[in-house]
């Protein structure tokens, strides 16, 4: 019995220098670093009252803080940062699809704005602006320096007044100006169009409107075509679509997936990540479906991309995509403003994180830039074909009816041949549509 309290007695001094070893060592640490944390916390009240006490001009106290709180933000990644009350304002009117502006979104990069894509049908894709251009001055100013938020600011101004952009773009020799007239942004999330027996659904954007819009478009023009079974394909149309609302790239996954997993978020700690599965219920049942992206495509739409791509519902045509594989959490602050934080990467269903990266496309069709409208081409050669010869034997196998079938047929192939020259991309996943559809059972 002696022996068995000594050796109780002995664990217990043992597990008391084992603490005193181990936790003593953590507690002078953590009080280390926590007085790091307050020497810097006195090194920056020292330089703040510097700077109202000394800079050559008053410096407003607020606007100091904020600058501080933004250079915090902005020092971790191109996507955090700080929004006074008034950008909070006007962040959650974009996101519920009409905003005021020139209908860009963009990043920062080396010190330059960098177009991510321009939006359908606004001032910038009008006045031809591109994704990947970097933007170097407004009105003459160079926003080399600024933060992303003030560069921003100076590109913001009365609907209807002019802002001139200097744009460095790939491939040009020099920069060039662009006008731009500012306007009232209204978003159209979902586009649709019939082409041939392709339903074609242009995704702009994923906002509040974006599903809702998708499905009821989607309706409509199958229903313009008589029904599902004229239908051969739709086309998924992501380009420069600079993404969203999370919520929204995940319905619009789950609007073409019957199961299986849409995207899942990682953020620091385990307990902090998510993952979002598809449910029944395919509004394309079945039909095959071609997605267009491009290095406009970032985000939202690379989510919906990868999605797609990984159960293999989709065919993914076009270029690489941007490669932002991060989510961004806004979190309102105590003055009426907020913060946009990144808090997580997210991955695709085959568990690949596409940051920096992009997603792939399955099969490469790079976009043919426009030439010049100076620049005259000459026509097609002429053919002649066996009809035209002079006393050509006529077909008698075929009736008058099947006949003109086949002009009518043909007249489509040549419509569908047009559109190249009007978008070469969009013409290519409608031709890979119609080849699956003529290697299908016959009706």
């Amino acid at each position: 019995m002696r022996k068995f309290v000594m050796a109780a007695l002995g664990g217990t001094l043992a597990g008391a220098i084992a603490t005193t070893q181990i936790a003593g060592p953590l507690l002078a640490q953590e009080a280390t670093r926590n007085s790091s944390v307050y020497e810097q916390l006195d090194l920056f009240g020292d330089i703040f009252e510097r700077i109202r006490s000394q800079y050559v001009e008053e410096a407003e106290p607020s606007e100091l803080i904020e600058a501080a709180i933004n250079g915090m933000l902005t020092s971790l990644d191109p996507h955090s940062s700080y929004l006074s009350p008034t950008d909070a304002d006007a962040m959650r009117v974009q996101t519920s699809g009409e905003f005021g502006g020139l209908g860009i979104e963009v990043t920062q990069e080396e010190g330059f704005v960098k177009v991510v894509s321009p939006i359908d049908g606004t001032p910038a894709a009008e006045a031809g602006i591109e994704a990947g251009d970097f933007i170097t001055h407004v009105d003459g100013e160079s926003v080399l320096g600024l933060t992303l938020d003030a560069a921003v600011e100076k590109m913001r101004g009365p609907v209807g007044s002019e802002i001139v952009i200097t744009v460095v773009r790939e491939g040009e020799t020099e920069p060039f100006d662009v006008s731009i007239i500012r306007d009232t942004i209204e978003l159209q999330a979902v586009r649709a169009r019939v082409q041939g027996e392709t339903v074609v659904l242009r995704v702009t954007t994923f906002n509040e409107k974006t599903f809702p819009n998708l499905e009821a478009k989607l309706a409509e023009e199958v229903e313009k075509l008589g029904g599902m079974d004229n239908v051969n394909g739709f086309v998924v149309d992501l380009r420069n679509n600079p993404g969203g609302l999370l919520t929204q790239a995940i319905k619009v996954s789950d609007a073409f997936l019957e199961e299986g997993e849409i995207v899942s978020t990682r953020g620091r700690e385990a307990a902090d990540g998510d993952r979002f599965n598809a449910t029944p219920g395919d509004l394309a049942q079945g039909k095959p479906i071609v997605v267009l992206i491009n290095g406009g495509s970032a985000s939202a739409s690379e989510i919906v991309a990868g999605a797609l791509k990984d159960h293999r519902r989709a065919i993914i045509v076009g270029t690489k995509s941007f490669g932002k594989g991060s989510v961004q959490t806004v979190m309102p602050l105590q003055n009426g403003g907020a913060m946009r934080l990144t808090t997580a990467r997210y991955y695709t269903p085959s568990g690949r994180s596409i940051q920096s990266l992009g997603v792939s496309p399955d099969i490469v069709v790079q976009q043919p830039r426009r030439k010049p409208d100076t620049e005259e081409e000459d026509g097609p050669p002429l053919l002649r074909s066996e009809a035209d010869l002079r006393g050509a034997i006529s077909n008698d196998s075929l009736t008058e009816d099947e006949i003109n079938q086949i002009k009518e047929d043909r007249a489509k192939a040549e419509a569908a041949a047009e559109l190249r020259e009007e978008d070469y991309q969009l013409a290519y996943a409608i031709d890979i549509l119609k080849g699956l559809s003529a290697l299908g059972p016959k009706n």
